[in-house]
């Protein structure tokens, strides 16, 4: 593999020990995209606190496109005075004084996706301002980078940002277009396996040579790509659109597979404007829990039929979470039978053998404790909804 190839040349340096469970944070560019200055993210952090979400994991707050100024006549890169006259080190310094991280943007390419100065040519320079500042996260994106190698792109930047000591999480945006998850294990910490996201849970948004994505077209997106990740190196799907638009079961349904999926759990919604719904969805300590799982592995599909889908991830310890996902626009019935089902991971050997062993099951949603695994489970889903559990092996 090519991860393999750049490992042994001894071309990737890559910071231990960072995003060893999948990254959780904030980016503004769902909400606010180029429309962004120090006080929105100010905001964004103060809100992360007071909403309970850094309670509960999240950590990042990731200032998205459109933050440049110019560079000055050395090459090095400047904030946008007029958006951010305090400068980008006392932005970082309150965000730390919270106890967060500040994570910012950059491209490829000649220039990033919203015209501003990409970091082609400058990678060093770069790295060496956002180490100056005290940044902690990077999202690097792939706009205006005709016949460049994105393999030699990602781990010049890669290398840059380990030449300053100071550990920055790496996220690559190329898309998933040069399929990353077979080169990008040395070189980053996630890499997005799709196109853009946005807050549809079933649809496709065409813009004519690309498309935006609804939930479960990107969830769909994601068959075949579990084996490539764990911690250390995600699968991204993009950042989420819980509190965007969606229904309030869309918005759980949507939380709930990326966790499942062990996406990183980046939030795009507007922190100042949370109903208590979106709140309790983006702060629920159970389902977080599946998504940081030590043990690192995704969650497999286990079976699809008419619309319901059951899937499994196996977690430490022995637990699994289980999810029925109903994708469809009517109830649907559940009828589990646990003793009768052989579930095996397609990629790594867990298995939950029901005949053996008797689970404890937990309700991740209603927070409250169920019959065992030696009851068949009778129950419903609403529609674009899930029913989501954790399963405990009973001493």
């Amino acid at each position: 593999m090519l991860t393999v190839f750049c490992a042994q040349l001894g071309i990737c340096q890559k910071f231990e020990n960072l995003a060893q469970t999948p990254p959780m944070g904030w980016n503004s560019w769902n909400t606010f995209a180029c429309d962004i200055n120090e006080d929105v993210i100010k905001k964004a952090a103060d809100n992360m606190v007071s909403s309970g979400m850094k309670a509960v994991g999240y950590e990042y707050i990731v200032i998205d496109d459109c933050w440049h100024g110019e560079r000055d006549e050395q090459g090095f890169i400047h904030e946008d005075k007029a958006k951010f006259p305090s400068g980008m080190k006392a932005l970082a310094d309150y965000v730390h004084s919270k106890g967060l991280k500040l994570g910012i943007y950059s491209d490829a390419g000649i220039k990033t996706c919203g015209g501003k100065p990409g970091s082609r040519g400058y990678e060093y320079q770069d790295a060496l301002m956002y180490a100056k500042w005290g940044i902690d996260y990077l999202k690097y994106d792939w706009c205006s980078t005709e016949n460049i190698n994105p393999i030699g792109a990602y781990t010049t930047m890669s290398n840059a940002l380990y030449k300053t000591g100071r550990p920055i999480v790496l996220s690559i945006c190329e898309w998933g277009d040069n399929k990353p998850w077979e080169w990008a294990e040395d070189i980053g910490y996630l890499w997005r396996t799709t196109g853009d996201i946005y807050n549809c849970f079933d649809c496709e948004e065409n813009h004519g040579d690309w498309s935006s994505w609804g939930v479960l077209q990107i969830l769909d997106m994601q068959e075949g790509l579990r084996k490539y990740a764990g911690p250390g190196h995600w699968n991204d799907p993009d950042m989420m659109e819980v509190g965007n638009g969606m229904s309030t079961s869309e918005d759980r349904a949507h939380f709930t597979m990326w966790a499942m999926i062990a996406a990183p759990l980046i939030a795009g919604n507007n922190l100042s404007d949370m109903s208590q719904e979106t709140i309790d969805i983006l702060t629920n300590k159970e389902m977080i829990a599946i998504n940081q799982d030590t043990l690192g592995v995704q969650g497999f599909k286990y079976k699809a039929e008419n619309g319901l889908e059951t899937w499994f991830k196996p977690l430490k310890n022995g637990d699994w979470a289980v999810t029925f996902l109903n994708r469809g626009a009517e109830e649907m019935d559940i009828n589990f039978d646990w003793k009768k089902e052989s579930v095996k991971d397609p990629d790594f050997e867990y298995n939950a053998d029901f005949v053996k062993n008797e689970y404890k099951i937990r309700d991740l949603w209603e927070h409250k404790n169920l019959k065992n695994t030696n009851k068949v489970l009778k129950t419903k889903v609403k529609p674009h909804d899930v029913l989501s559990l954790r399963l405990s092996i009973n001493e």
